[in-house]
């Protein structure tokens, strides 16, 4: 009796409730349940499963490396870290605001770990992210090959809520990756928000990217 129902609630892309169908009907008919409090339990084990699957979706997206959430920070590694500044960036509450985020500071003091921590935490929340270091930004717009991609190339850094530009600084940007680099963060400016994490100070950047 209950397979073609499940059946029915695969086809109706129900998945999620399909799968705690049985454990539902023992909990209703042990518990007593009426029959609306039954249909709120199914339905929100669909909402779980559903939400699960979107934030899989845009985590993957995001193309993170090698993703740590905050709460796996080593704070006692560096104890002069800006702790409450950093909870607070996790909030997420910048994004709101379309504000930039600037992480400085010497190589080994977790800036990449932070900044992917607040990117996972947008996404948590419902945001968009995506990640690139430096390197992957000169890849990105570096060959002749790509100059038919370029739009699309383009969309990938401007479309989400939040983007993160990790290690500038490390590389000097070729002209041509210095010049959408800086289109990217024109255009995002006081539209949508962009972390960058970088191991030199603000004004050596004009040295890195060059005359655009």
């Amino acid at each position: 009796m209950r397979d073609p129902l499940r059946a029915n609630l695969r086809q109706l892309r129900l998945s999620g409730l399909a799968a705690s169908l049985d454990v539902r009907i023992q909990e209703a008919q042990a518990s007593r349940l009426s029959h609306l409090e039954f249909l709120e339990l199914i339905l929100q084990d669909e909402l779980a499963v559903r939400g699960q699957r979107q934030l899989d979706r845009r985590t993957k997206l995001a193309l993170f490396r090698d993703l740590k959430p905050l709460d796996q920070f080593d704070w006692d590694f560096n104890t002069s870290l800006p702790r409450k500044q950093i909870f607070e960036l996790a909030t997420c509450q910048f994004l709101h605001q379309s504000r930039d985020v600037l992480l400085v500071g010497p190589p080994g003091t977790g800036k990449t770990h932070i900044a992917q921590a607040i990117g996972y935490a947008a996404i948590k929340q419902g945001r968009t992210a995506f990640y690139r270091s430096i390197f992957d930004v000169v890849r990105d717009f570096l060959h002749e090959e790509a100059i038919d991609q370029d739009d699309a190339t383009l969309a990938r850094y401007l479309r989400p809520d939040l983007l993160i530009i990790d290690d500038m600084g490390m590389k000097q940007l070729p002209k041509r990756s210095g010049e959408y680099l800086f289109e990217i963060i024109m255009r995002r400016h006081q539209t949508r928000s962009t972390i960058m994490t970088s191991n030199r100070p603000l004004e050596d950047w004009g040295k890195l990217i060059g005359d655009v």
